[in-house]
Formats: C-alpha cells, structure tokens, sequence
C-alpha cells in the first residue's frame, strides 16, 4: 500500500496549489486563453480568433482532422507500441513490470499536462525563454471554439493540446527501457513525474514556445529530436548509471523472452511515427507529407544499415538488430523531417543505423554501463545524429533541403546552423545530466531506488504488482 500511495504524493503535491492557481488567473493574467505558442516546427501561433494580419481565423476541418488523427498515432506509439516493443526485450518475470510502466506514465503524464505541463509549455507570460507560467494551468482559457493560426490554417486549442500532450507521455516512457527490471514501482513514478516538470518542459519550452530561447537563436527541431530523444536518451543514461546494472550483468545472458512481440511494438511505433513527425507541422499539407516520405526512407535505411552491420560483424542477420536499427533511423529522423527531402533521409538512416549500433554495442560495452534496451544508444546518440545533420542536408540548395522555406529560416551558412544546432542540443543535453542525476538522488533519499536482491531474482511482476504475465 504504501509504494502506491507514494507513487500518487506528486499528484497531491501538483495539486494543492490550485486555489493559487485560479487566484492568480483571475487577478487578469492577460495571456490567459491565449495559445501563446507555436507548432512543433517553430512556426509562431497567433491568439484566437485573428491570423497573422489580425483578422478572424475559423477552424481548418482537414487540419483539426489530421492533428486529431496524429495525436491518436503518437498515444499508439505509447501504447501499445512501446510497451510490447520494451515487454518483448526483457525477461518473462518482468513483462507486467514493463507494461504497467508505460501504462501508468500515460495516466500520470496526461494528468501533470493539465494540471501544469501545457502551461508551463507553451505559455509566454513569464516573459523568459526557458519556462511558461502559469496562465494555461487546469486548461484555463483553452476552449472548442478558440482556433490557433499556422499559416493561415486554424486548429482548434484543443487539438494543439492533446497532440502536444502525446509527446509529454512518451518521452519519460522511452526512458523506462534504461533501467527495467530493477527499479521500485514508487521510485519510477516519482522519477518519472519529477523529470517531466523539471527537465521536459523547460526542454520543450525553450525550443518550440513562441519565445523560446533556442528557438530564436535559430535552432530546427521539427519534432522533438532535442525535446524528446536528447532528454530521454541522456536521461536513460543517468538513470541506467546511477541505479547501476541488473544483477548478474553481464555475465549472465538476459536474453528478450518474446522477439515476436517486440516486432508487433515495432510496427506500431513506426505507423505511430507518421503520426509524430508528419503531425508537427500542425497541417495537412505538403510538408506533412514529405515528414512521412523522410520518416519512412530513414527508418527503413537505418534497418538495413544495423542489419548488414550486423551481419558482415557476426555472421548472421538478426530480428533484433533491424527492428533496433528501425527505431534508430525513426529518433534521427525525427528534428529534421520538416527541412530534408528523400536525398537526405538517406543519409541519416545510413548515419544513424551504423552510428546508433556503434554506441549500442561497442560503447556501451567498453564503459560497461547497463542501458537495459539501449535507450540512450537508439535515441539519444540517434535524436544527436540528426539534430546535426540537418544542418547540412535540411538548407535549400543542398540535395533536396527545404531549410530555407517560410517553414523554416536557416542561418546564412550550413556551418553557422551546425553551430546553432550544436549550442541547443548541448546545452539541453547537460541540463539533463545535470537535472536528472540530482533528481534521482532526491528520489533515492525519499523511496530508494531499487528492489531488493531478492525481489529482483524472483521477479517484478510478482513482488511489485503480485501478478504474473504468463501462467501456463
């Protein structure tokens, strides 16, 4: 009872303050109501009601329908799809362990984005480029008839919500994979919930908020290489550090229990990817669909790339390794989809397959950390990959870039937006070093973090949740 209860403290703690929060939305908080932010692909949003020259805006019904059908494809990559993808890689005792991970953060998140993530987000009324305020919190002023603006095309506020929502549930939930089968259920959602506040939205403010500061120092991130995969993977990172290996790593084979399933969750994300990239330009239009052909070039790139690795290293192609080397060329893909064309794609999938197994393998087993299911290795390395090398193949004029449409304003040279890209996924990727060790120090001074050496040998199905995934 207690590991529950303790589990839920951050909710209570999230909501004590409301009676604050509506005090200081009606002493007249002038951003209340307003979207006061922008699409994923940096494109500002005007308030409700009027365009860019100031006249009424009315709702685009084929955009609302497509970013209403895109944020149901990013929840599905949650779940299912990242759940069978992780439940299929670990051990039989472990499968309900993993899958009542994803499932509660997709609970616990949406309840943290209404209570005070999408305010935090998205709102301008700090005035400061690196965190929102609270004019947004509990959805105030966010209503059905109220359109946001992206080049001329309005979305009802509630469709900008939920999408924007989706990617505040799986990016903790990709972390999940870094230290499975070793941590307590109370410790992972105290974790969990403190990392989105502390790390996400800051992250996420201050590359895709109107007056974030990356974001006006010119760096691209369509759709969360920085945001999602950089914090994720270098989150995992620490994680996996800090807790320390599984028992018996890596002397003892922890082979996955169930590839088949693993499979399935990868098909999932990769439909759910379309959803992710092709939906962050908030339109259905031209350069949604380029988004999904890059999307689907770099994924099916990066497979063969792991795959022929992999096979030319060992002898033998494996399920393991494409299904791996797909979600690596899906996380590289993923900032610079709104500025390369199918040329570039290419290339990063390429990149991203070779690099992504590189540090998968050869890195992670000369510093010997245990990145249970190589979290940091497929996104982190991978969201890096391409937050780089957009620099040079998203800039109109080389291969087939768009950098330089109205989408996207590139700096003069592909050498000063490299710089741009460099400064923004470093200074995000420390923070969340930083920000995540102490965290997880505070978490282990309050919970622990780990089982114990005997709840571990037996299992977290049984001893965390006293059920068992298969009973034959």
């Amino acid at each position: 009872m207690k590991k529950l209860v303790s589990g839920f403290i951050l909710l209570t703690l999230i909501l004590i303050g409301g009676e604050t929060l509506w005090a200081d939305q009606a002493a007249g908080s002038d951003t209340s109501g307003d979207i006061s932010g922008e699409n994923a692909a940096g494109t500002a949003i005007a308030p409700e009601g009027e365009d860019k020259l100031g006249q009424k805006s009315k709702i685009n019904s084929g955009n609302t329908a497509w970013i209403l059908t895109a944020s149901a494809l990013v929840l599905f990559m949650t779940i299912p799809g990242l759940s069978f993808f992780y439940a299929g890689l670990v051990r039989r005792k472990n499968v309900l362990s993993v899958l009542m991970h994803c499932f509660v953060l997709v609970c616990l998140m949406t309840v943290l984005w209404v209570a005070i993530g999408y305010s935090a987000a998205f709102s301008t009324d700090n005035g400061n480029g690196f965190i929102g305020g609270l004019s947004n919190a509990f959805a105030t002023g966010i209503t059905q008839d109220g359109a946001t603006k992206d080049s001329g095309d309005g979305i009802p506020k509630f469709a900008f919500f939920i999408f924007q929502m989706t990617f505040f549930i799986i990016t903790p939930a990709l972390m999940v994979g870094a230290f499975v089968e070793r941590i307590k259920f109370s410790a992972m959602l105290w974790f969990t919930g403190l990392w989105a506040l502390i790390v996400y939205l800051p992250a996420c403010h201050s590359v895709w908020a109107d007056n974030g500061y990356f974001l006006k120092m010119g760096a691209v991130d369509l759709a969360g290489g920085i945001v999602v995969h950089i914090t994720a993977g270098f989150g995992a990172l620490v994680a996996c550090i800090v807790l320390g290996p599984r028992k018996g790593y890596p002397d003892s084979q922890m082979m996955p229990h169930n590839l088949p399933m693993t499979v399935a969750g990868t098909g999932m994300l990769w439909v759910g990817w379309f959803g992710f990239n092709g939906g962050s330009g908030l339109a259905a239009d031209g350069g949604g669909a380029t988004a999904i052909v890059v999307t689907q070039i770099s994924a099916a790139t990066a497979a063969l790339t792991w795959m022929f690795v992999e096979w030319i290293k060992n002898g033998k192609p494996t399920v393991l390794g494409i299904v791996t080397g797909s979600i690596a060329g899906l996380a590289a893909i993923t900032p610079a989809s709104g500025v390369v064309g199918p040329q570039g794609a290419l290339i990063i999938g390429l990149a991203s397959g070779f690099v992504c197994w590189y540090a998968s393998t050869a890195i992670k087993a000369k510093f010997g950390y245990d990145d249970s299911l190589d979290v940091f290795g497929v996104h982190g390395v991978g969201g890096v990959v391409g937050t780089l090398l957009l620099a040079f193949l998203g800039i109109r004029g080389t291969l087939d870039g768009r950098g330089s449409s109205e989408a996207e304003t590139f700096a003069a040279t592909s050498g000063e937006q490299f710089v741009i890209q460099l400064k923004a996924a470093g200074a995000i990727g420390l923070y969340t070093i930083i920000a995540t060790w102490i965290i997880l120090k505070v978490v282990d001074a309050v919970v622990g973090l780990r089982v114990d050496e005997q709840d571990e040998t037996g299992g977290l199905d049984v001893s965390a949740h006293g059920e068992a995934g298969y009973n034959d």
